[in-house]
């Protein structure tokens, strides 16, 4: 959120990508403090928070492309395979790893502070 903080100049996928994480987090929160994880909220909260870790780490391997130089030799215009099969294998392992998540997120009793 503080990278909305700087000067903005046009829409760039990094801001597409902040504000659909923020909108993401924003039902994560809700689920998980409004609503104590209570029914479909416990889905909300653990594929909301899988998602949202999803486009943190699609960031990370775009800028590691970018600015890693033995990345960016074999990747140069992030049209390459090895840039195309590390979001490929990103997006699979995130997509197993959710829905082990959901299944295995079981209902417990929630604190209320």
């Amino acid at each position: 959120m503080t990278g909305f903080g700087f000067p903005i100049k046009g829409m760039t996928p990094g801001l597409a990508f902040g504000v659909i994480s923020l909108v993401v987090l924003t039902a994560v929160i809700y689920a998980r403090y409004s609503r104590h994880l209570a029914g479909i909220w416990r889905g909300v909260y653990v594929i909301g928070a899988v998602f949202a870790f999803y486009l943190n780490f699609v960031v990370l391997i775009v800028q590691s492309f970018q600015k890693v130089p033995v990345l960016h030799a074999i990747a140069p215009t992030q049209t390459e395979t090895p840039f195309i099969a590390g979001q490929i294998i990103s997006l699979v392992a995130f997509l197993v790893l959710g829905t082990l998540a959901t299944k295995r997120f079981r209902a417990k009793a929630v604190l209320i502070a």
